[in-house]
């Protein structure tokens, strides 16, 4: 969760910037490059889809966490940029002046959480008294972890939650076995996937939980309108472009993120054909308030998010494709 408040920072303060008639820019997407959440705007960016809808994007900045990333982010000034809802939240309510206005990953399907192959753990009733990874504290992860435990029918004591700092820290620790357990996020799991065994697939138990949306400023929501309405309509192209193009998603995605192609195929595939009661993992831009409070109240539960936040307020739909402008 700290590496998504320092990225939602540096998105506050690059949005901020953004107030100059159309032109090449940049938009800033936490973890492009990284985490699958990102995916679409590689296919985006890659097919010409920006500039078919009328945005001239250019590049796009990437955070990983850390100063660096942050300084990274803030060289240039964005329009719109890509956060966790319940992180976006918060910055609402202590003052940041932020306009949710695009859905854009509504469930967690990229999470999985696998053993050796050896283990006796074959389901979340074998995680009893284990060791179970997480990245790092208020993170995603651990509160996934958690909602594992309860779906079991256990509390959170009778497992041990151990902090790996990392999803590739976290590969490492199983290997060492320092944790029984550990949760990989696609694109780490198609990477691993021949190493290790799979015990639970997020959309296989867990509920719709929205896990990234689009964030712009009052003041560029006011003056920036055009770009972000072409933003939103060449992701959601892209996002259908690779459903129905897969393999070539895959390929577009590997040049971007540093990837063979197999594991960037097999990354899109397991996320694009995912459904986690009836919802996908990417979306369009339509807003599904379930899954953004179902996710506020999950990142309560690790301490990230505290008092009572009305996140339907936040959202400001008017740049959305008419079609798909009624949340649901």
């Amino acid at each position: 969760m700290y590496r998504i408040l320092l990225e939602l920072a540096a998105v506050v303060s690059c949005v901020a910037f953004a107030l100059l008639p159309a032109r090449a820019e940049d938009i800033a997407v936490g973890n492009f490059a990284v985490a699958a959440n990102g995916m679409p705007f590689a296919v985006a960016l890659d097919k010409g889809f920006f500039k078919a809808e009328g945005a001239d994007v250019t590049g796009i900045i990437s955070s990983q966490g850390g100063g660096t990333s942050i300084r990274n982010m803030l060289a240039g000034g964005v329009a719109y940029g890509e956060a966790n809802p319940g992180v976006t939240a918060v910055a609402i309510t202590q003052g940041a002046d932020l306009k949710i206005i695009s859905d854009n990953v509504l469930t967690v399907a990229e999470f999985v959480w696998a053993v050796k192959p050896q283990s006796p753990i074959r389901s979340i009733k074998d995680f009893k008294g284990k060791k179970i990874g997480y990245t790092n504290p208020r993170s995603t992860s651990q509160a996934l972890a958690i909602l594992l435990l309860a779906a079991a029918g256990f509390k959170p004591d009778e497992a041990e939650l151990v902090k790996t700092g990392g999803f590739g820290e976290g590969v490492a620790a199983l290997d060492i076995g320092a944790i029984d357990i550990a949760p990989m996020a696609e694109p780490v799991w198609s990477k691993f996937k021949s190493k290790y065994r799979a015990v639970v697939v997020a959309s296989d138990i867990l509920p719709p939980l929205d896990n990234v949306v689009g964030v712009t400023t009052r003041a560029a929501a006011e003056t920036r309108g055009d770009f972000l309405r072409a933003v939103i309509r060449a992701r959601r192209k892209a996002v259908e472009f690779m459903a129905s193009n897969t393999d070539a998603a895959g390929d577009i995605v590997a040049k971007h993120y540093n990837l063979d192609k197999e594991v960037a195929r097999s990354a899109v595939h397991n996320l694009i054909t995912s459904t986690t009661q009836s919802i996908p993992y990417w979306g369009t831009g339509q807003f599904h308030l379930e899954g953004m409070k179902r996710m506020v109240e999950v990142q309560k539960m690790v301490g990230a998010i505290s008092g009572d936040i009305d996140i339907s307020k936040m959202i400001d739909t008017r740049f959305l494709p008419e079609d798909i402008r009624a949340p649901k």
